[in-house]
């Protein structure tokens, strides 16, 4: 969990030049023709990875309401 924090922070001071480098290096690397591919398959692990993220969050707050039943002090 705290390389995933170094990793936001990292990705948070990135500048131009930066990224300038790393796109010339991916078109170097892949070429031009493979790059849509690879924003396709990159886009469809994004939203896998939201969804899964989203089916957690909703089996947790599913899991939380039976306890917030229990302990509700305006219930009669």
């Amino acid at each position: 969990m705290i390389g995933l924090f170094y990793f936001c922070r990292m990705i948070l001071f990135i500048g131009g030049l930066e990224i300038l480098v790393v796109m010339l290096f991916i078109v170097i690397f892949f070429g031009s023709k493979k790059i849509p591919e690879l924003a396709k398959g990159l886009g469809r692990a994004m939203r896998e990875v939201k969804e899964a993220s989203n089916e957690i969050k909703k089996e947790i707050r599913d899991s939380a309401n039976p306890l917030n039943d229990d302990f509700d002090v305006n219930k009669s």
